[in-house]
Protein backbone atom coordinates (compact mmCIF):
# COMPACT_ATOMS: atom_id res chain seq x y z
CA UNK A 1 0.00 0.00 0.00
CA UNK A 2 1.11 3.33 -0.90
CA UNK A 3 0.41 6.25 0.99
CA UNK A 4 -1.15 9.34 -0.65
CA UNK A 5 -0.90 13.03 0.95
CA UNK A 6 -2.57 15.70 -0.80
CA UNK A 7 -3.00 19.33 0.09
CA UNK A 8 -5.97 21.16 -1.44
CA UNK A 9 -8.19 24.13 -1.59
CA UNK A 10 -12.19 23.95 -2.34
CA UNK A 11 -14.74 26.97 -2.54
CA UNK A 12 -17.03 26.04 0.35
CA UNK A 13 -20.06 27.69 -1.01
CA UNK A 14 -21.66 25.04 -2.26
CA UNK A 15 -20.40 22.28 0.26
CA UNK A 16 -22.52 21.29 3.56
CA UNK A 17 -19.39 21.30 5.16
CA UNK A 18 -16.23 18.77 4.74
CA UNK A 19 -17.18 15.57 6.39
CA UNK A 20 -19.12 13.20 4.81
CA UNK A 21 -23.06 13.31 5.22
CA UNK A 22 -26.26 10.81 3.66
CA UNK A 23 -27.85 12.58 0.48
CA UNK A 24 -25.64 15.85 1.28
CA UNK A 25 -22.76 17.83 -1.48
CA UNK A 26 -19.59 17.20 0.62
CA UNK A 27 -15.85 18.01 -0.01
CA UNK A 28 -15.01 14.44 1.32
CA UNK A 29 -17.37 13.16 -0.49
CA UNK A 30 -16.62 14.57 -3.75
CA UNK A 31 -13.17 13.28 -3.25
CA UNK A 32 -14.23 9.80 -2.10
CA UNK A 33 -16.52 9.40 -4.85
CA UNK A 34 -13.18 10.36 -7.86
CA UNK A 35 -11.11 7.90 -5.67
CA UNK A 36 -13.52 4.87 -6.05
CA UNK A 37 -14.07 5.96 -10.11
CA UNK A 38 -9.78 5.22 -9.92
CA UNK A 39 -10.12 2.33 -8.16
CA UNK A 40 -12.58 0.75 -9.90
CA UNK A 41 -15.43 0.65 -7.97
CA UNK A 42 -13.37 -0.08 -4.62
CA UNK A 43 -14.06 2.61 -1.66
CA UNK A 44 -11.38 4.43 -0.61
CA UNK A 45 -11.55 6.40 2.68
CA UNK A 46 -9.56 9.32 2.92
CA UNK A 47 -8.60 11.41 6.57
CA UNK A 48 -8.33 15.57 6.61
CA UNK A 49 -6.39 17.42 9.46
CA UNK A 50 -9.87 18.72 10.40
CA UNK A 51 -13.04 19.42 9.18
CA UNK A 52 -14.55 22.19 8.02
CA UNK A 53 -18.08 23.42 8.59
CA UNK A 54 -21.10 24.31 5.84
CA UNK A 55 -19.57 27.10 3.89
CA UNK A 56 -15.77 27.42 5.19
CA UNK A 57 -13.39 27.67 2.41
CA UNK A 58 -9.54 25.89 2.64
CA UNK A 59 -6.56 27.22 0.97
CA UNK A 60 -4.29 24.21 2.31
CA UNK A 61 -6.57 21.79 4.13
CA UNK A 62 -4.30 18.38 4.24
CA UNK A 63 -5.61 15.27 3.28
CA UNK A 64 -4.08 11.42 3.06
CA UNK A 65 -4.99 8.09 1.52
CA UNK A 66 -4.00 4.49 0.98
CA UNK A 67 -3.63 3.07 -2.22
CA UNK A 68 -2.88 0.00 -4.35
CA UNK A 69 -1.84 2.04 -7.25
CA UNK A 70 1.41 3.31 -8.24
CA UNK A 71 1.67 6.53 -9.55
CA UNK A 72 3.98 9.51 -9.30
CA UNK A 73 3.04 12.71 -7.60
CA UNK A 74 2.70 14.88 -10.30
CA UNK A 75 0.37 12.29 -11.84
CA UNK A 76 -1.66 11.78 -8.82
CA UNK A 77 -1.93 15.39 -9.21
CA UNK A 78 -3.42 15.70 -13.31
CA UNK A 79 -5.29 12.95 -12.50
CA UNK A 80 -7.37 13.83 -9.50
CA UNK A 81 -7.59 17.79 -10.66
CA UNK A 82 -9.14 15.75 -14.16
CA UNK A 83 -11.59 14.34 -12.61
CA UNK A 84 -12.96 16.52 -9.58
CA UNK A 85 -15.38 19.44 -9.55
CA UNK A 86 -13.99 22.97 -10.20
CA UNK A 87 -14.65 24.11 -6.79
CA UNK A 88 -12.23 21.23 -5.54
CA UNK A 89 -8.04 21.86 -6.25
CA UNK A 90 -5.53 19.63 -5.20
CA UNK A 91 -2.20 21.92 -5.16
CA UNK A 92 -0.11 19.78 -4.35
CA UNK A 93 0.66 15.73 -4.30
CA UNK A 94 3.05 13.78 -1.80
CA UNK A 95 4.00 10.22 -1.72
CA UNK A 96 4.73 9.79 2.29
CA UNK A 97 5.60 6.79 4.64
CA UNK A 98 2.85 5.01 6.45
CA UNK A 99 3.50 6.70 9.59
CA UNK A 100 2.07 10.39 8.40
CA UNK A 101 -1.21 10.92 9.40
CA UNK A 102 -2.78 14.32 8.20
CA UNK A 103 -4.91 14.92 11.62
CA UNK A 104 -2.46 13.41 14.29
CA UNK A 105 0.36 14.25 12.21
CA UNK A 106 -0.55 17.82 12.71
CA UNK A 107 1.34 20.46 14.89
CA UNK A 108 -0.57 23.28 14.08
CA UNK A 109 -2.98 25.42 11.66
CA UNK A 110 -3.30 28.73 10.37
CA UNK A 111 -6.69 30.05 9.94
CA UNK A 112 -7.51 33.21 8.18
CA UNK A 113 -10.98 35.82 8.35
CA UNK A 114 -11.83 38.68 5.53
CA UNK A 115 -14.15 40.88 7.07
CA UNK A 116 -15.25 43.16 3.99
CA UNK A 117 -15.97 47.15 5.67
CA UNK A 118 -17.23 48.74 2.44
CA UNK A 119 -20.44 51.10 3.61
CA UNK A 120 -22.21 49.30 0.35
CA UNK A 121 -22.43 45.40 -0.12
CA UNK A 122 -20.39 44.02 -2.88
CA UNK A 123 -22.47 40.95 -4.48
CA UNK A 124 -19.01 39.82 -5.82
CA UNK A 125 -17.64 39.61 -2.15
CA UNK A 126 -20.45 37.98 -0.49
CA UNK A 127 -19.43 34.32 -0.61
CA UNK A 128 -16.11 34.82 0.30
CA UNK A 129 -16.46 37.80 3.22
CA UNK A 130 -18.22 38.95 6.50
CA UNK A 131 -19.84 42.28 4.88
CA UNK A 132 -19.39 44.61 8.83
CA UNK A 133 -20.00 48.49 6.92
CA UNK A 134 -20.11 49.89 10.64
CA UNK A 135 -17.13 51.93 12.20
CA UNK A 136 -14.72 50.15 13.67
CA UNK A 137 -11.14 51.14 16.01
CA UNK A 138 -8.71 49.33 14.32
CA UNK A 139 -6.14 50.00 17.04
CA UNK A 140 -8.16 48.94 19.93
CA UNK A 141 -9.28 45.39 17.88
CA UNK A 142 -5.14 45.01 17.45
CA UNK A 143 -4.48 45.49 20.99
CA UNK A 144 -7.53 43.23 22.10
CA UNK A 145 -5.59 40.34 20.08
CA UNK A 146 -2.63 40.50 21.94
CA UNK A 147 -4.45 39.00 24.81
CA UNK A 148 -5.65 35.65 23.37
CA UNK A 149 -1.71 35.14 22.50
CA UNK A 150 -0.12 31.94 24.60
CA UNK A 151 -1.62 29.19 26.18
CA UNK A 152 -5.50 29.62 27.80
CA UNK A 153 -8.41 27.73 28.59
CA UNK A 154 -10.93 29.11 25.32
CA UNK A 155 -14.06 27.87 27.04
CA UNK A 156 -15.78 31.39 26.08
CA UNK A 157 -14.95 31.29 22.80
CA UNK A 158 -16.34 27.74 21.66
CA UNK A 159 -19.71 26.79 20.82
CA UNK A 160 -21.68 25.41 23.48
CA UNK A 161 -21.84 22.14 21.49
CA UNK A 162 -18.32 21.80 21.65
CA UNK A 163 -17.77 17.83 23.49
CA UNK A 164 -13.91 17.98 23.90
CA UNK A 165 -13.73 18.58 27.87
CA UNK A 166 -10.05 19.72 27.10
CA UNK A 167 -10.05 23.55 25.84
CA UNK A 168 -6.45 24.49 26.23
CA UNK A 169 -4.80 25.97 23.15
CA UNK A 170 -2.08 27.86 22.44
CA UNK A 171 -2.47 30.61 19.93
CA UNK A 172 1.25 31.73 19.00
CA UNK A 173 0.40 34.40 16.35
CA UNK A 174 -2.50 36.60 15.93
CA UNK A 175 -2.83 40.32 14.19
CA UNK A 176 -5.84 41.77 12.03
CA UNK A 177 -4.30 43.87 9.03
CA UNK A 178 -6.66 46.64 6.55
CA UNK A 179 -5.94 45.46 3.24
CA UNK A 180 -8.09 48.37 0.85
CA UNK A 181 -11.79 47.70 1.77
CA UNK A 182 -11.01 44.36 4.07
CA UNK A 183 -9.78 43.53 7.48
CA UNK A 184 -7.65 40.14 7.53
CA UNK A 185 -7.46 38.18 10.72
CA UNK A 186 -4.37 36.15 10.65
CA UNK A 187 -4.72 33.32 13.93
CA UNK A 188 -2.57 30.44 14.04
CA UNK A 189 -2.20 28.24 16.59
CA UNK A 190 -2.05 24.50 17.72
CA UNK A 191 -5.57 23.72 16.98
CA UNK A 192 -8.57 24.93 17.53
CA UNK A 193 -11.98 24.21 19.31
CA UNK A 194 -15.42 24.61 17.37
CA UNK A 195 -16.26 27.57 15.81
CA UNK A 196 -13.16 28.97 17.87
CA UNK A 197 -12.11 31.43 15.23
CA UNK A 198 -15.35 32.36 14.70
CA UNK A 199 -16.27 33.28 17.82
CA UNK A 200 -12.96 34.95 18.12
CA UNK A 201 -13.56 37.32 15.37
CA UNK A 202 -17.27 38.18 16.42
CA UNK A 203 -15.98 38.88 19.82
CA UNK A 204 -13.20 41.21 18.33
CA UNK A 205 -15.42 43.17 16.27
CA UNK A 206 -17.44 44.06 18.96
CA UNK A 207 -14.59 45.56 20.46
CA UNK A 208 -13.64 47.35 17.64
CA UNK A 209 -17.75 48.44 17.70
CA UNK A 210 -16.75 49.83 21.18
CA UNK A 211 -19.47 47.11 22.86
CA UNK A 212 -15.86 45.68 24.61
CA UNK A 213 -13.14 47.12 26.19
CA UNK A 214 -9.72 45.65 24.85
CA UNK A 215 -8.73 44.93 28.76
CA UNK A 216 -12.19 43.28 28.63
CA UNK A 217 -10.84 39.78 27.19
CA UNK A 218 -8.52 38.43 29.92
CA UNK A 219 -11.83 38.56 31.96
CA UNK A 220 -14.34 36.98 29.38
CA UNK A 221 -11.27 34.06 29.13
CA UNK A 222 -11.04 33.28 32.63
CA UNK A 223 -14.79 33.50 33.19
CA UNK A 224 -15.00 30.32 30.80
CA UNK A 225 -18.35 31.07 29.66
CA UNK A 226 -19.83 30.87 26.00
CA UNK A 227 -22.64 34.09 26.53
CA UNK A 228 -19.54 36.36 27.92
CA UNK A 229 -18.00 36.26 24.51
CA UNK A 230 -19.93 38.34 20.89
CA UNK A 231 -21.17 36.43 18.40
CA UNK A 232 -20.20 33.89 16.00
CA UNK A 233 -19.20 35.61 12.71
CA UNK A 234 -20.80 34.08 9.62
CA UNK A 235 -18.82 30.81 8.06
CA UNK A 236 -18.55 32.51 4.78
CA UNK A 237 -15.50 34.84 5.84
CA UNK A 238 -13.50 31.56 7.43
CA UNK A 239 -10.40 29.98 5.30
CA UNK A 240 -8.49 27.22 6.56
CA UNK A 241 -5.04 28.65 5.56
CA UNK A 242 -2.46 26.35 6.33
CA UNK A 243 -1.79 22.80 7.99
CA UNK A 244 1.70 22.53 9.89
CA UNK A 245 3.45 19.49 10.51
CA UNK A 246 6.92 18.24 11.71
Amino acid sequence: MNRVKCTISYDGTNFQGYQVQPNKRTVQGEIERVLEKMHKGEEVRIHASGRTDALVHAVGQVIHFDTTISMESRNWQKALNAMLPEDISVREVEIVDSTFHSRFSCIGKEYRYRVYIGEVRDPLKRFYTYHYPYSLNLEAIQQACQYLLGTHDFTSFCSAKTEIEDRVRTIEEFQVDQVEDELIFRIKGNGFLYNMVRIIVGTMLDVGAGRFNPEEIPVILGAKDRTRAGKTAPASGLYLWKVYYK
